[in-house]
C-alpha cells in the first residue's frame, strides 16, 4: 500500500464515511446512460483476457464487466471501504479469480503495478480529485508507464459547468456571496466542501483542458460526452424495453462525439493509445 497524501486521504474518508451508499448505486440507479456508454467503449477497444487496472475502481461496476469478459484486473482505490466492496461484488459472481490484485493506492503512484505490463487503465474517477495540473500529469505518465507500448487509457472527466447549473438549480441565491470564488473557479476549476460540499475537494474540466491532459503521452482515439442529449433524463431508461434503450443509446453515442453533446454532457470520457516510443521514466520527485 503506497500512503496517502493529505488530500488523498481526505477523499478517501470522504467515500469511505459520507457517500459510499450513493457510489454504491450511482451508476446503475442514478447514471445509466453513463455506465452503459462507457461499458459500450470498453467492450470496444479491450479485448477478452486483456490485463487490466480499474484505477478508482469503486463498487466495481466496471471491474466486473472486465472479469466476465475473462480479463485479469487490478482493483486500485484509496478508499479501503470501495475497495473491500469492488472485491466482495467479483466474489459474489465467482468472479474473483480474475482479480490480479487489490491494492490501496493513489492514481499518482502505481507501484502496485510494473512498467509496461498492462493492456489498459481505467482512470474512471481519480481525474476528478487530483486538484493540481502537476497531480494530474503525474497520474497520466504513471499510466503511461505501466502500460504496454500502445495500451489503452480510458479516462473520464466532469464537465466545469456542471457545478454553475446545479448551483443555479438548488442554491440560487448563493449566486452574489460566491462572485469572487467563481471567478476563481472558472480559471482553475476546482471545488471544495465549503462550496461543494456532495463531491467535496475536487477537479472540473472543460473538453478542451481534458483533451490536451494527455496529448504529451497518447494518441486520441475518442473524446466524448457520455450522456449528450439524455443527461438529465437517465433514469427514464428504467422503464424502456430493452430494444428502445438501445437505440436510444445508439443516437447517444453519435451526438456524444460532437462538441454540442460534450457541452450537454456531464462527463467526458477519453479514450486514448499510449505513444509505442514513449519514454517513461519516474522522475526524482516520484
Amino acid at each position: 500500500m503506497s500512503d496517502l497524501d493529505e488530500m488523498q486521504a481526505r477523499v478517501a474518508r470522504y467515500y469511505d464515511n459520507s457517500i459510499f451508499d450513493f457510489e454504491s448505486v450511482r451508476l446503475s440507479q442514478y447514471s445509466p446512460v453513463e455506465f452503459a456508454i462507457t461499458a459500450r467503449y470498453l467492450k470496444q477497444w479491450i479485448p477478452e483476457g486483456a490485463t487490466v487496472a480499474d484505477i478508482g475502481v469503486g463498487v466495481g461496476h466496471y471491474a466486473e464487466l472486465l472479469a466476465r469478459w475473462g480479463c485479469s484486473v487490478y482493483l486500485v482505490d484509496i478508499s479501503q471501504r470501495l475497495l473491500d466492496a469492488a472485491y466482495l461484488r467479483l466474489q459474489g459472481f465467482d468472479l474473483h479469480e480474475r482479480v490480479a490484485g487489490v491494492h490501496r493506492a493513489s492514481a499518482t503512484e502505481l507501484d502496485c503495478c510494473d512498467a509496461g505490463v498492462l493492456d489498459a487503465v481505467l482512470f474512471l474517477g481519480p481525474l476528478y480529485h487530483l486538484c493540481s495540473l502537476e497531480q494530474r500529469q503525474r497520474a497520466i505518465q504513471e499510466a503511461a508507464r505501466v502500460l504496454k507500448p500502445n495500451g489503452l487509457l480510458f479516462a473520464a472527466g466532469i464537465n466545469r459547468l456542471a457545478y454553475l447549473r446545479d448551483l443555479l438549480q438548488n442554491n440560487p441565491h448563493s449566486v452574489l456571496p460566491r462572485q469572487d470564488f467563481h471567478r476563481q473557479f472558472l480559471q482553475d476549476g476546482n471545488l471544495d466542501p465549503e462550496h461543494a460540499a456532495p463531491i467535496g475537494y475536487a477537479h472540473l474540466t472543460t473538453s478542451q483542458e481534458f483533451r490536451e491532459l494527455f496529448e504529451a503521452g497518447f494518441d486520441g482515439i475518442a473524446l466524448i460526452g457520455t450522456e449528450s442529449f439524455a443527461n438529465s433524463c437517465q433514469e427514464v431508461m428504467a422503464n424502456l424495453a430493452s430494444t428502445e434503450v438501445e437505440a436510444w443509446l445508439d443516437l447517444i453515442e453519435e451526438t456524444g462525439n460532437t462538441l454540442e453533446g460534450l457541452g450537454m454532457s456531464d462527463h467526458f470520457l477519453y479514450v486514448g493509445r499510449r505513444k509505442p516510443d514513449l519514454s517513461i521514466e519516474r522522475s526524482a520527485s516520484y
